[in-house]
């Protein structure tokens, strides 16, 4: 059934032109939107007043990581992590080596949860369980659509449990994307050998896809390339052909040379951004400059709000990198971008964001930036569209019942906590 949106203030997302309007939205990947000034004479459409309201497109997130959801309250490691390795060894691959099938369910439910409830409708994300590959991709792209959320998957490949591990997640990967969209997912140079990384860049290659790696998110992942093979991190990943897919997403980027930088500039790969995740971890700031055009923003599991992703990135960044109102918007919906130079489906126009913005003051083209750092938020999402249907209404998800899955998630989270605390 397709969709009116009554009375609503539209913001077109790329000029952020005002427009006073009602929207026909129709469903689908291929759906689209459609503005009157009257009233479609057909009658079969569900109505949404939007008076008051604004109405742009969705947000997307750049780089996620569902298999973090449940880690919020979890008891602590056995040891305070010093460094960032250890906070790997300690927390986040202790967490994912416990992950099963009903765990990694749980997590890409809440993910996509809470994707839809900050008014994000679709999520680049990257995964690992390392005790539970086969099939994971399928298991987070199920409960994703359950809510209706698109996405873009891959396994994060590595080899730091073992040749068989690795293998296991190729096998994955390419069985994946011979049934859906997704990308080739790396872990990081640091612990990925010439061999598994060679056998990644052929699957890019022979699927037309890209690869998805965390690059210089510490000194360590530079430190190890040059030591292991006489070379930076983006000159080994360049050396692979992996530089030059438009599709493959370099996340993070903080340890690059200005040699390294310029390699980003010139090739076709994209960056994503993840402050707060920076911050978090102690690792550094990211700097744009040098790198060109194509960053977009992530949240690295942190959260799934962007409107909060982009304004930490601008707050933060102030001292550290070439950063404005308008870059760090352009950097917010640049993954839209992304997903559309490569032809990727679920990020049609008919994905939209209804927001209850009652602002105190003024609130048009010229001033839009402003609201965008200093009053927008999550808060204000009232209502959410995915690919032309209504998947939030008045802040309640529509698709899933949100106390069941919490409850189930809750259960997984303990479950998921006593096989870190045993490691078995």
């Amino acid at each position: 059934m397709d969709l009116l949106l009554k009375n609503a203030t539209y913001i077109d997302w790329r000029t952020l032109e005002f427009r006073e309007t009602h929207i026909l939205v129709t469903g689908g990947t291929n759906g689209a939107i459609r503005f009157t000034d009257k009233f479609p004479e057909e009658k079969d459409y569900e109505t949404l007043d939007c008076t008051g309201k604004y109405v742009t497109k969705s947000f997307a997130v750049g780089h996620h990581h569902a298999y973090s959801a449940l880690a919020r309250g979890m008891p602590a490691p056995e040891k305070l992590p010093q460094n960032f390795l250890e906070i790997l060894q300690y927390i986040w691959w202790s967490l994912d080596k416990a992950l099963d099938r009903e765990s990694i369910k749980a997590s890409a439910l809440v993910t996509a949860m809470a994707c839809a409830k900050a008014g994000a409708t679709f999520v680049i994300d990257h995964h690992a369980s390392p005790n539970s590959i086969e099939g994971s991709l399928n298991i987070i792209a199920e409960a994703f659509e359950e809510v209706g959320i698109s996405h873009l998957l891959c396994y994060e490949i590595s080899d730091r449990d073992g040749i068989e591990k690795a293998e296991a997640g190729l096998s994955e990967t390419g069985n994946y994307l011979q049934k859906k969209q997704g990308l080739v997912g790396l872990h990081a140079s640091f612990t990925v050998g010439n061999e598994t990384l060679k056998k990644a860049a052929e699957m890019m290659e022979k699927m037309q896809s890209g690869i998805h790696i965390h690059v210089a998110e510490d000194l360590l992942d530079e430190e190890d390339s040059r030591k292991k093979y006489g070379k930076r991190v983006i000159e080994r990943l360049n050396d692979y052909g992996i530089l030059n897919s438009q599709k493959t997403i370099l996340a993070h980027c903080l340890h690059l040379d200005e040699k390294e930088r310029e390699l980003v500039r010139i090739s076709k790969a994209w960056v994503v951004e993840n402050m707060e995740s920076n911050l978090n971890n102690n690792v550094g700031y990211f700097n744009g400059n040098g790198l060109g055009e194509r960053i977009m923003l992530g949240t690295d599991g942190m959260h799934s709000d962007m409107l909060r992703s982009a304004q930490q990135a601008y707050f933060a960044g102030q001292r550290f990198d070439n950063i404005d109102f308008r870059a760090a918007y352009a950097r917010l919906r640049n993954v839209h971008k992304y997903l559309s130079h490569n032809g990727f489906s679920g990020d049609g126009e008919n994905n939209l964001v209804v927001l209850d913005y009652p602002t105190p003051t003024p609130f048009n083209k010229e001033n839009f930036l402003s609201h965008f750092i200093f009053g927008l938020s999550s808060c204000h999402v009232r209502d959410v569209i995915s690919s032309g249907k209504l998947i939030v209404r008045d802040k309640k998800l529509l698709t899933v019942n949100e106390e069941e899955i919490n409850g189930f998630s809750k259960e997984q989270a303990l479950h998921l906590w006593s096989k870190m605390i045993s490691g078995k």
